[in-house]
């Protein structure tokens, strides 16, 4: 534009050194939701304590859901010949529904346990819950979800405080605290990128190939963030 314009005439490396001399850089732009919770602080201490300090009587357990899981062709990156990219087929029509994933990962191995189910309803949850329950009798179970409506149903609370199962709300738009976000994103990277599944069994079969090669040699999780700005102590919740 300088140039065009008639005003002056710079080169690339002139503008490179101004630039990092005024501190400014190249940036995509990024958006970030803030907390608006007002017990944001105590929330994500408690989440990060279970996280540092797992309680002795029990297990910490990460749980959400994954998904919709419909069926199209889904962008991503690979090999390919040069110059001759996969092409993917446009979708108009998808007539066999949708699929959820209720998964969980426990701390303690780095496992993921999942079910994948139609509906996600409270009943689904609640019977994921149980599932829960019955791998480790005998053990509290100290589960990190979010703040989606069927977490929270009175039924489902019920029976979490019956049977020893403590539901630890993250705060308000800021799932990125729940361990098991992370998962999902290398779920979606390595089992779903890329793919044009034509039937919901072939993409379960797909994702299933990939939980169980993530967790053959599984290992504890720990050290949460341990380098990230929300270990300050004067972190706030608006701050990205």
């Amino acid at each position: 534009m300088l140039r065009t314009n008639g005003i002056a005439d710079l080169s690339r490396e002139t503008i490179r050194q101004i630039s990092k001399a005024a501190g400014v850089s190249w940036q995509a732009t990024k958006t970030w939701k803030a907390s608006n919770d007002p017990e944001f602080a105590e929330k994500m201490a408690r989440i990060l304590d279970l996280y540092d300090n797992p309680p002795a009587d029990g297990r910490v357990i990460c749980a959400d859901e994954f998904g919709p899981l419909n069926l199209l062709p889904r962008a991503g990156r690979g090999w390919f010949p040069a110059r001759r990219p996969r092409r993917l087929r446009a979708t108009y029509n998808r007539t066999q529904g949708v699929r959820h994933m209720f998964g969980a990962l426990d701390l303690a191995t780095g496992q993921m346990h999942y079910r994948i189910r139609d509906r996600k309803r409270w009943t689904e949850f609640l019977a994921f819950l149980k599932s829960l329950r019955a791998r480790w009798p005998g053990q509290k179970l100290y589960v990190i979800v979010d703040n989606y409506s069927v977490h929270k149903r009175r039924e489902v609370r019920k029976w979490a405080a019956d049977n020893a199962v403590e539901l630890v709300f993250t705060p308000t738009c800021s799932s990125w605290l729940n361990w098991i976000e992370s998962e999902f994103a290398a779920l979606r990277y390595f089992a779903l990128n890329g793919t044009d599944h034509r039937s919901h069994g072939g993409q379960d079969a797909a994702m299933a190939l990939t939980s169980a090669g993530a967790t053959s040699t599984p290992s504890p999780k720990r050290e949460f963030a341990v380098n990230s700005k929300i270990r300050l102590p004067d972190y706030l919740a608006n701050v990205a």
